[in-house]
């Protein structure tokens, strides 16, 4: 099933968070933790990255933007929030830069179809501000556009909600995006999810941790597994293992985020397969068959 174009309107976000990095080197400091260069990061731009382990796994995948150039915001998922604050303090050490659970003192929306913006300038990952509130445009889904709204909740009420969240999470997985929630954290180098090719890292910045890991699964033909949009005949979840028919005993793949259709019809998911399972057998997640479908984006070769 396509999505329709009709899908329009506000949605509640309340799987994620926010954490905020303010100070003179907040820029400089995620520059050197996440797989995305911050510091040519602009007020008009919006960053797809992920913080990875020192084995190139990722631990967590942020939107993020500039607020002010001393004032970042990361929008992630509220079940792994906590840790990955944690570990992101650990190396602050001298630096400026102090990092703070946000969620709770900015509103988050999801926005959909004609709920977007007119003046969110086109591209994916741009920003647009309307006062105190920041729009970042993300993938659209099948044609329908999408954006996170994000303000302070003082003095910025958020706008009510029009759409369902379980829409809203359902036309993520048919962007092809996944995000990494705690079920799946440590599981993904991020070319496994694609992140290479949907603007997630950035091969010329400097080091970071899992940088090596990164840059050789890209630059010497080792990675084995790619992101994969499925759609499931029933009930699929972030976490859960993927079985080829001509092995039922080890797993070809993990499922990174899934979401039921909106008519009731069947789930779709994005899982991490290895390539060699994409040759027309069978697949299955627990009692779902599992189909592939087309991703919205090409894969891309020239890094």
């Amino acid at each position: 099933m396509t999505p329709s174009p009709t899908f329009s309107g506000i949605a509640a976000l309340p799987a994620l968070g926010v954490i905020r990095a303010q100070g003179a080197d907040a820029a400089k400091f995620l520059h050197g933790q996440l797989t995305q260069d911050f510091s040519l990061l602009g007020l008009s731009e919006a960053r797809l990255a992920a913080f990875c382990s020192p084995k190139g796994r990722m631990l967590a995948s942020f939107v993020a933007a500039k607020r002010a150039h001393d004032d970042i915001v990361l929008v992630c998922r509220r079940d792994l929030l906590p840790a990955t604050l944690k570990r992101l303090q650990m190396f602050v050490l001298r630096a400026q830069c102090k990092l703070s659970d946000a969620s709770d003192a900015l509103a988050l929306r999801g926005l959909v179809g004609a709920a977007v913006p007119a003046a969110l300038p086109a591209p994916d990952w741009s920003q647009w501000r309307d006062g105190e509130a920041s729009v970042l445009r993300l993938p659209a889904a099948d044609g329908v556009a999408r954006a996170l709204w994000i303000a302070p909740l003082e003095g910025s009420p958020a706008p009510e909600t029009t759409l369902d969240t379980a829409v809203w999470d359902w036309l993520s997985v048919r962007s092809g995006v996944a995000t990494v929630g705690a079920a799946v954290a440590d599981a993904f180098v991020p070319q496994m999810l694609n992140y290479e090719s949907v603007g997630g890292v950035n091969f010329k910045k400097g080091c970071y941790p899992g940088q090596e890991v990164v840059a050789r699964s890209q630059f010497r033909g080792t990675l084995k597994r790619r992101g994969v949009l499925l759609a499931a005949s029933g009930p699929v979840a972030a976490g859960q293992e993927v079985f080829h028919a001509a092995d039922a005993e080890q797993p070809c793949g993990l499922i990174a985020e899934a979401a039921p259709r909106p008519d009731g019809s069947g789930w779709e998911a994005i899982a991490a397969l290895q390539t060699s399972a994409l040759d027309g057998g069978a697949l299955r997640a627990g009692d779902a068959t599992l189909t592939p479908q087309p991703l919205p984006y090409p894969l891309r070769d020239d890094i």
